[in-house]
């Protein structure tokens, strides 16, 4: 079997990508002699799109994250290529962040954290609860498996109805409405397109149970932030656990920072400590399968736009 030949931009220079080019069997190479491209940078769609325009001959781009809004057109410009993403290589440490916000919200952490003296009960229980979890990608099935143990009623929307390991139902996107009627909790794990973007406003949050927790580990812009501002200002949501906010970052002056029943990570579901060896794995498994001709994993819908 001929080693597949294997470019790495922008620059070339990540050694741990490099190593896992090789571990999967490929040679790096020049942009001019490469037939696919690992593509390091998450921001560079400028960048990349100069290489793809220059070098015609390359027919795959393995990006390197979940989510890729910032690649989005040039991907359907070029949707003659097969593209690749991060998709569900972070579905563990992300999901695993998802649990902790929800459990450590119900709990009354978001307080009990700030508390400098002695106080009263606060927190219910997430045993039990009904939770909406929008997304049915493997980030959600991550946090329904780790959800388990608690005997959770959950509920999964996502844009094709199918099922999804460890959801109680799977609906589409157009009875969001209806489930979220009541629910003790809601967590988004879905990717960012148009239609997405903003899909949490005042109007849904009001849907939700008294005392119930927000909690975001997907992006920033599928809640409108002035809403939830509102929301939790009123009292009757108990709050939201938010590892992605819009704006992002979150200026030091903004109302979230001060809410007592907020907790807020810096977009750190996926550390680099933590993706540098998941990534790795991911790139050198694409490449053994790109090398025999296999199905490659996190495969692009250049017209859904992830």
């Amino acid at each position: 079997m001929t080693a597949p030949r294997i470019a790495l931009g922008p620059d070339g220079t990540r050694r741990w990508l490099v190593e896992a080019i090789e571990t999967g069997g490929a040679r790096l190479v020049t942009a001019d002699e490469a037939e696919a491209l690992v593509w390091a940078a998450h921001d560079a769609a400028d960048q990349l799109d100069a290489v793809l325009a220059a070098h015609s001959q390359i027919g795959w781009v393995q990006l390197p994250f979940a989510g890729i809004e910032p690649y989005a057109e040039l991907v359907a410009r070029h949707a003659d290529r097969t593209w690749t993403c991060g998709k569900g290589v972070y579905a563990e440490p992300v999901a695993e962040l998802a649990l902790t916000l929800l459990l450590a919200g119900c709990r009354g952490l978001a307080t009990y954290a700030r508390a400098t003296s002695w106080g009263g009960p606060e927190g219910r229980n997430l045993a039990g609860a009904k939770v909406v979890v929008a997304g049915g990608g493997a980030i959600a099935e991550s946090f329904l498996r780790m959800l388990g143990p608690f005997g959770c009623a959950t509920t999964v929307v996502r844009r094709s109805v199918g099922p999804v390991a460890g959801a109680d139902r799977v609906v589409g996107i157009e009875h969001l409405d209806d489930v979220l009627d009541g629910a003790d909790a809601l967590v988004l794990a879905l990717a960012l397109t148009p239609e997405t973007t903003g899909l949490i406003d005042r109007r849904r949050l009001d849907l939700l149970g008294d005392g119930a927790w927000v909690v975001n580990v997907a992006r920033g812009l599928h809640v409108v932030t002035d809403d939830l501002v509102a929301a939790l200002r009123s009292g009757r949501l108990g709050g939201a656990g938010l590892d992605v906010t819009d704006p992002e970052p979150l200026p030091d002056s903004h109302p979230l920072w001060s809410m007592p029943n907020v907790l807020l990570t810096p977009h750190v579901g996926n550390t680099p400590a933590m993706a540098v060896p998941l990534l790795s794995a991911r790139v050198a498994d694409n490449i053994a399968r790109y090398a025999a001709g296999e199905a490659l994993l996190g495969p692009v819908d250049p017209a859904a736009g992830y």
